[in-house]
């Protein structure tokens, strides 16, 4: 029996029990190694409708877009209409950030591995219509600059927006038709979706969130985030057999399976080359590349994305040395964990990867200077404060704004060690201790930015 016989078998055996295990409501894998692909699924898309998970469902694979939207802005590179390491404004004229000097100086490449410095949370709502996104980079102008293009990693939705808008311009045509044009036909997908009024075509899955970690995850009261951030995220879906087409093309030099080149060569391996490194946060890569997450773990590397959305969430990961691709789509419940179960398992057996366990508290890793960290720091999304109690024990409360004031409750938790100036969460949702990096500093020795793969930057003096 080949190694990826035994994996089917083993999915064949545990997955029901592990999705079952994690209260994940529905999921669906696909496993891509020696030529082949498998394909397993288990639970419900939706509780409310009972319709059962199947391995042709469409879920949503949220930020994994972003590298299908890098993947878009390659294609032109290859073909001579973009240039990377020239400002954006070179192809959006109409670009316009708070910080002026800053938006004239920001690259596109720079858009690709998160660089760019503005803040990136924006979901503003634009509407349903063809214009949407580029509404929505229209509304940046007022966005604040967080450190100067170039100089560190902060995750930025909003800079893949106008990444999008860029193609839009350039193609002469909307962001949804070019995925559709350049990506899925070219590919050959047969089960992906642009939005929901292609995914009702399909069995397409419903994100489920929970009020408390001990409420049974029900339903998500909307299906999407809204239109205007797809080249981010907010609206593909597919089934994982074709995402791994997409993986499968990445890991081929570039080629579809009838050997059409989507990209060139040179490009796929240009993709997976560092951009910028990563504070350790322990869930996140080591460095970005062009699109790419890249980890560094124990017999890869593996270059990869994750998605979220509300109430749904997506893994890939792709080991370019041994031909390996794995894909996991999840619609609540306990993600992380399932992922952790099974990529642990077929990527060790497949590949020699090992995929590193979630962060726990260290007690060698006491915080050795915590008046470092204590203050008020903020962003569009969330106000953070860092106190120290009485008995020197430090307390993060992150009190969320804007839309997600209304998905995420205040939250009040002790910092413990993790990893020199990375702390995590004594407790959060779903048993995460989640990692919080303190970096940079304010010219008094204190931090200026807490990192969880997004920077907020210190607002008090």
């Amino acid at each position: 029996m080949s190694k990826l016989s035994e994996i089917d078998a083993w999915l064949g055996q545990n997955f029901s029990a592990l999705v079952a295990e994690h209260q994940v409501p529905g999921a669906a894998v696909a496993v891509f190694a020696q030529g082949e692909v498998i394909d397993h699924a288990a639970g419900l898309l939706n509780t409310g409708t009972g319709v059962e998970s199947t391995v042709d469902s469409l879920f949503q694979v949220g930020s994994i877009t972003k590298v299908w939207t890098t993947t878009l802005a390659m294609q032109m590179v290859d073909e001579g209409k973009l240039d990377l390491d020239k400002p954006v404004r070179t192809y959006l004229p109409e670009f316009v950030l708070s910080d002026e000097d800053a938006a004239s100086r920001i690259t596109v490449r720079q858009l690709t591995c998160h660089t760019s410095g503005f803040e990136g949370d924006i979901f503003t709502d634009t509407g349903q219509g063809d214009d949407c996104v580029e509404k929505l980079v229209a509304t940046l102008a007022d966005v604040p600059q967080l450190f100067g293009p170039g100089e560190m990693f902060s995750y930025n939705n909003a800079g893949y927006c106008v990444l999008g808008r860029l193609i839009e311009v350039l193609r002469g045509k909307p962001y949804d038709e070019c995925l559709r044009d350049h990506l899925f036909t070219p590919l050959g997908l047969t089960h992906a979706a642009t939005g929901p009024y292609d995914a009702i075509r399909y069995r397409a899955a419903i994100g489920h969130v929970q009020a408390s970690p001990q409420d049974a995850p029900r339903p998500a009261p909307v299906w999407a985030l809204t239109r205007s951030n797809a080249p981010a995220g907010s609206h593909l879906a597919m089934r994982p057999r074709d995402l791994l087409t997409f993986a499968r093309m990445h890991l081929n030099e570039g080629r579809a399976d009838d050997g059409t080149q989507v990209l060139k060569p040179e490009t796929v391996h240009a993709m997976r080359e560092r951009q910028v490194e990563l504070p350790y946060l322990g869930l996140m890569g080591g460095a970005w590349g062009l699109g790419w997450m890249i980890f560094d773990w124990p017999g890869g590397p593996v270059i990869g994305h994750d998605g979220g959305t509300i109430g749904q969430s997506a893994f890939l990961r792709v080991v370019p040395g041994s031909d390996v691709a794995v894909a996991l789509l999840t619609n609540g419940g306990k993600p992380l964990h399932l992922y952790l179960d099974v990529f642990g398992k077929v990527l060790g057996d497949l590949a020699g990867v090992e995929v590193p366990p979630l962060p726990e508290p260290n007690a060698a890793e006491a915080p050795a200077d915590p008046a470092r960290y204590v203050g008020e720091y903020s962003s569009l999304v969330a106000d953070i404060v860092v106190s120290q109690d009485e008995d020197g024990g430090l307390w993060l409360e992150r009190t969320p704004k804007g839309i997600f004031a209304d998905l995420a409750k205040p939250e009040k938790n002790r910092l413990l060690g993790y990893k020199g100036d990375t702390l995590v969460a004594e407790s959060g949702a779903l048993g995460l201790h989640m990692p919080h990096a303190f970096v940079g500093d304010d010219g008094s020795g204190r931090a200026l930015y807490v990192h969880t793969g997004r920077a907020d930057r210190r607002v008090n003096r």
